[in-house]
């Protein structure tokens, strides 16, 4: 990744843009602190990138961006500084992190279409970054699933007259079938008027579709630009799209990709497209969720 990011910022993305490039807005799951420095976090894995990795992502068509993940503060305490600062020079729009809990709680707002949307995120993983960078009153962070204020500013975001998307970090690594924490958090975001609740972090794709309450939940959608390939269903990803009348989600579209060498999602052809879009289709058994809006 790093390399691509130095040879051709234009281009990391490669042949997966055109589908990003597609919607009124398109967001993604940064899983990396913005930083060249920061202290290294004791983790198996730690992640981190220059700020440029915002010009890669604006220059893919993507708007938005959420960092309130396990990965978000990789490197520490002068890593967080480092992000923030480095979103405030970017202007990129970033959600689930921020100086203090009132920037990691705050959504990212625009009207599309004549319709006002909001957009939050925050992380359910229970591991170092949650436990040691969950955003304070005054302390740099990411946004905590765990914490009433979520909940609060997904209240108020709604109540401002906004369609609102929450975007969790949450579920079992590896696990296609969601489990029963994210379950209860997307009733419990449902209840407190989001209009969607995507999420990500299992590495593996998992279920989507709608509630009886016409609430649209997506459980993960797999690893898109990664740092490797798998040659497993860790390698198996895609690009949602969901059209939205006012505030309610009327249909989904699915686009799958897989993995290549590189680790760039190559937009899936053939056999290949069948059999992610069985795995997608698979996924949703175990969910509760309907493959269509409810009448």
């Amino acid at each position: 990744m790093a390399d691509r990011l130095a040879a051709n910022v234009t281009t990391v993305f490669g042949q997966a843009q055109p589908v990003l490039d597609n919607a009124d807005l398109t967001m993604v799951n940064l899983e990396t602190a913005i930083t060249t420095g920061g202290d290294q976090q004791g983790k198996e894995f730690t992640f981190r990138a220059p700020p440029s990795a915002f010009t890669a992502l604006r220059d893919a068509g993507v708007d938005v961006a959420t960092m309130a993940n396990n990965h978000g503060a990789d490197y520490g305490a002068s890593g967080l500084r480092d992000t923030v600062s480095a979103i405030a020079h970017t202007h990129f729009p970033v959600v689930g992190i921020g100086a203090d809990a009132a920037q990691a709680y705050a959504p990212y707002t625009t009207t599309l279409n004549g319709v006002r949307v909001a957009i939050l995120a925050a992380s359910q993983v229970q591991e170092e970054t949650l436990a040691n960078f969950s955003a304070g009153p005054s302390s740099a962070g990411i946004a905590n699933a765990f914490s009433p204020e979520l909940v609060a500013a997904v209240k108020a975001a709604k109540a401002a007259g906004n369609v609102v998307i929450v975007y969790i970090h949450w579920g079992t690594e590896y696990v296609t079938c969601p489990n029963a924490n994210q379950q209860q958090l997307a009733a419990t975001l449902a209840q407190a008027g989001a209009t969607a609740v995507i999420g990500t972090h299992a590495h593996v794709l998992q279920g989507a579709g709608w509630r009886s309450d016409g609430v649209f939940v997506e459980y993960g959608l797999g690893n898109y630009l990664w740092w490797r390939s798998f040659g497993n269903n860790q390698d198996d990803n895609g690009v949602l799209t969901l059209t939205f009348r006012r505030d309610h989600v009327i249909a989904d579209k699915f686009h799958p990709s897989r993995l290549d060498d590189r680790g760039v999602p190559m937009p899936a052809t053939g056999a290949e497209y069948d059999q992610i879009m069985q795995e997608w289709n698979q996924d949703r058994a175990c969910t509760g969720l309907s493959a269509s809006p409810p009448k």
